[in-house]
């Protein structure tokens, strides 16, 4: 059920995750989110907390009358802890029995892990580009968990931030935020995300005959591109009109600025 509605091929081996889209028949963009699978017959679906309502009701309405298939809301029973940067590996390995290095852990894999007294979940995986974990642990445990990563991560320099600081790092990396880059309406393709794509698995997907109708057409006739201003004076906050040549070709979907690269960036659709 889950390969037919994901653009990722989900008969991974268990212990993995991957980044994937869940489209319409148009090829349009219902939602961004993370899958891992946890066993042979259990998946992890992860997305943004203001698209829950969203991706459950695609679940629901994709998934056939007699699958042998059961969709479970678990968001309640738990917290999400963000670990990011390049001091996240030894801070964690400084709390935890669990091994960080690539070999051991490598990109877009999770581990249950002990953490904090504490057992949790964490998953290999970035939003700012950065090296970094997600750590998914019971509801119930998150603040001791939590407590204990604020006491160990003063000899790691860590800090806290806020969404705004998370929204220019992704923004820097030309990462996508559903809602602001794609959506419903806009084509993966167009988006730039083809890459998520598994083409050839059995069965396909929903919205793959549409976009390789949309391949064979051509060029795009209009795709996101990422900008970073030469003055680092203006400060962009997405929504400013793209202009070439004195014409109006597009509008930036999000924008910030780039600490790391010294001005203002931003994402857009241009013509």
């Amino acid at each position: 059920v889950l390969n037919r509605i994901a653009t990722a091929d989900m008969a991974m081996p268990v212990g993995r995750l991957v980044y994937c889209h869940f489209l319409n028949k148009a090829g349009g963009v219902e939602a961004d989110l993370t899958i891992s699978r946890l066993a042979e017959d259990r998946y992890l679906v992860v997305t943004p907390a203001f698209t829950t309502t969203q991706v459950r009701a695609w679940l629901h309405e994709n998934t056939p009358a007699d699958a042998c298939c059961v969709v479970t809301e678990v968001t309640g029973a738990w917290a999400m802890l963000n670990v990011q940067g390049p001091n996240s590996r030894a801070l964690l390995s400084a709390m935890s029995s669990a091994k960080f290095d690539n070999e051991s852990f490598p990109f877009g894999t999770w581990r249950e892990i002990e953490i904090g007294f504490q057992h949790a979940l964490a998953l290999r995986v970035s939003y700012t580009g950065e090296l970094g974990w997600e750590l998914y642990i019971p509801t119930e445990m998150a603040l001791p968990v939590y407590d204990r990563l604020v006491e160990a991560g003063r000899d790691f320099g860590l800090a806290h931030c806020g969404y705004h600081t998370l929204n220019t790092l992704r923004a820097e990396k030309a990462y996508r935020e559903w809602a602001h880059d794609m959506g419903p309406l806009d084509s993966l393709l167009e988006a730039g995300l083809g890459f998520t794509c598994a083409w050839d698995k059995p069965g396909g997907f929903i919205g793959r005959e549409a976009l390789l109708a949309q391949r064979e057409a051509g060029p795009l006739k209009r795709r996101l591109v990422q900008f970073l201003l030469d003055d680092p004076e203006p400060v962009l906050v997405h929504a400013e009109p793209i202009l070439r040549d004195g014409q109006r070709v597009g509008y930036t979907t999000s924008a910030g600025y780039g600490h790391t690269l010294g001005a203002s960036v931003a994402l857009g659709y241009v013509h």
